[in-house]
């Protein structure tokens, strides 16, 4: 089966007014298939949203590719004009659902409206035909069981949370992308209306109209129920790739167990567990880092660590950035 998301080495850096070059993604590569959605966990400022920026084409100053590749069913993304990526290749090759739906929607134009100038922003019907774009979105949000022609006749505010959140991944996947990105779309949900958008995201994906998903989010624990696979990432590096069961249930990076240390647990098993600390914080990015990038917060840090880069290897049947670990 052939790979419709490519991700090859990898680098992203922003530039400074002063010419200096930061480099806040390092040599990240994975591949996806049809039908898989990989999780990436990490916490605030470890590159999440640079690399998403990468994997949807966006250079947008003062973010530039260093180095590497990015196909989507073997078209690269780089080297293209902003025109060329708005109008070729977001929504219907690459599309995001943004966090915080609200802030994502024009809060003056209902969301008929609202989905109609993104069809017509992004695909084909330059001519911004309503009738037919009508008629696209009245059969795609049947599929998600909504209230239909309340919904798109609606402004965002008379909406609930979960209905905003239902109606920007319904917009985001319209001209059935390749490849989804959904940066952290439960976060500000309830646990009920949370399942309720996990299920539409999986009927969506069952019924082909996009191909794969990254799924991104603080809560390493929800990626179990969601991911068929995991990568954690820290100071713009992967440091942890493998399936779910493995990373949520086996962590081997110290990082990983970090995390998962730092998490509630609704585990009967682990119902009087109090979540620990993550000492510290994430190095600097604007300095050259020596050796590997979390031995300053990690308990097990050897002298050397401090000094001898670390690189990905197999350790089982998944990928640590640590050469310890077991």
């Amino acid at each position: 089966m052939s790979h419709i998301l490519e991700v090859k080495d990898l680098t992203l850096h922003y530039l400074t007014r002063f010419g200096q070059k930061i480099h806040a993604v390092t040599d990240v590569s994975f591949t996806m298939k049809q039908g898989e959605i990989l999780g990436i966990a990490g916490e605030s400022g470890c590159g999440k949203s640079t690399l998403v920026n990468g994997l949807m084409g966006l250079f947008i100053p003062p973010l530039y590719p260093t180095s590497g590749d990015v196909l989507v069913s073997g078209e690269s993304l780089m080297n293209r004009t902003t025109k060329d990526i708005r109008t070729n290749i977001l929504s219907q090759k690459v599309s995001m659902i943004p966090q915080g739906a609200f802030n994502a929607l024009n809060p003056t134009r209902k969301i008929k409206d609202i989905a109609a100038d993104v069809m017509a922003a992004h695909s084909e019907n330059k001519s911004g035909n309503k009738r037919e774009i009508y008629e696209r979105l009245r059969e795609r949000f049947d599929l998600f069981g909504m209230e239909t022609d309340r919904i798109l006749n609606s402004y965002p505010i008379q909406l609930t949370a979960g209905e905003r959140q239902r109606s920007v991944i319904g917009i985001s996947t319209l001209l059935n992308p390749k490849v989804v990105i959904a940066d952290e779309p439960t976060s500000a949900l309830d646990v009920t209306t949370q399942k309720v958008v996990i299920k539409m995201i999986f009927d969506l994906l069952e019924k082909n109209i996009f191909s794969t998903m990254i799924f991104i989010t603080h809560e390493l624990p929800l990626l179990r129920h969601v991911a068929h696979n995991i990568a954690i990432m820290y100071a713009g590096e992967f440091v942890e790739c493998g399936t779910a069961v493995q990373v949520v249930h086996d962590p081997r990076h110290p990082y990983t167990k970090a995390l998962m240390g730092a998490m509630l647990s609704a585990d009967a098993n682990q119902k009087n567990k109090k979540p620990t600390t993550i000492e510290g914080a994430p190095p600097s990015l604007a300095k050259k880092i020596e050796g590997c990038r979390f031995a300053e917060r990690c308990p097990s840090a050897r002298p050397e660590c401090r000094n001898k880069n670390q690189n990905l290897r197999m350790v089982g049947e998944r990928l640590v950035r640590c050469d310890y670990a077991e």
